[in-house]
């Protein structure tokens, strides 16, 4: 293996092209601003690097980075990727991850608007992340011990599991398909409009107007906090422990809670609607 280290470089595509080679204890920063340091580049290990400059790492295949940082100014960092492996790095800047196949990121702390957009089999593990639109149209996600801060997450993702999380955010999962989340916390409004074959198994939903228009959507042994208005046009199959605010309109299906504060069945319920709905006081 080449080594490239203690050094610091600023100018346009300064590793261009590089193959199996460690970079160690390097700097991409300086007055030249150039960018697309590591382009184009295959089974390169990055140790203890800071990236400052834009696009470092467009279609680099193979290779792990760890112990590295890449602050705001590093923009749309990696794109085009495959086979790489993020561990213990810091992820600032907009765009991180976009258009990558078999990235796996660990024990990061992430801070990226639009991050993760139009990915394939993607895992991430115990990290931390604070986004807008993260993980649009991801395909074939696996996420375990994520702690997440965003807005519109997940949207029309597809194949993707859930585990040991928690997710405060906002629209999530709209018009998301096959998405299984286990053991997980999600707080935020609207949550999962038009899904498609949710399952949230042991869950805790806290928001307003969550689970509505969905297909196929099962909730198994789960709790939901502060929902009102909830399942309405929504084909469900739901378990649920404790209290639900309100239900309103469901389309089919069965819902069994421990209590419902309210049930609304009005002149806007389909016509065709029949969903069970039981009550254990």
């Amino acid at each position: 293996m080449n080594i490239i280290q203690n050094r610091t470089m600023d100018e346009e595509r300064a590793l261009y092209g590089l193959h199996n080679a460690d970079v160690v204890n390097c700097e991409f920063s300086g007055p030249l601003d150039g960018e697309s340091a590591l382009k184009e580049c295959g089974n390169i290990n990055i140790k203890n690097c800071r990236f400052l400059l834009r696009y470092p790492l467009w279609h680099l295949n193979g290779g792990s980075m760890e112990n590295s940082l890449m602050t705001e100014t590093c923009r749309a960092a990696m794109w085009y990727d495959k086979n790489f492996v993020i561990e213990s790095t810091e992820i600032n800047g907009i765009k991180a991850v976009r258009e990558c196949d078999d990235v796996t990121i660990k024990d990061c702390k992430i801070n990226s608007e639009e991050f993760g957009w139009f990915c394939r089999r993607m895992k991430i593990e115990n990290c931390g992340l604070v986004s807008v639109y993260p993980f649009l149209q991801c395909r074939n996600l696996e996420i375990i011990g994520l702690k997440m801060q965003g807005k519109y997450s997940f949207q029309y993702a597809e194949n993707v599991t859930i585990k040991n999380s928690v997710l405060d955010t906002k629209d999530a999962f709209w018009h998301s398909k096959n998405v299984t989340v286990t053991d997980s916390i999600i707080k935020g409004e609207y949550l999962a409009w038009y899904s498609e074959n949710l399952h949230l198994i042991r869950c805790k939903i806290i928001g307003t107007q969550p689970l509505c228009y969905a297909k196929g959507l099962v909730m198994e042994d789960c709790e939901m906090q502060d929902c009102d208005l909830a399942f309405e046009y929504s084909d469900v199959k739901a378990s649920i422990k404790g209290t639900v605010e309100s239900v309103k309109n469901p389309l089919s299906g069965y819902i069994h809670a421990g209590r419902i504060g309210k049930i609304i069945i009005d002149e806007h319920c389909a016509k065709n609607a029949g969903c069970e709905i039981k009550t254990l006081k």
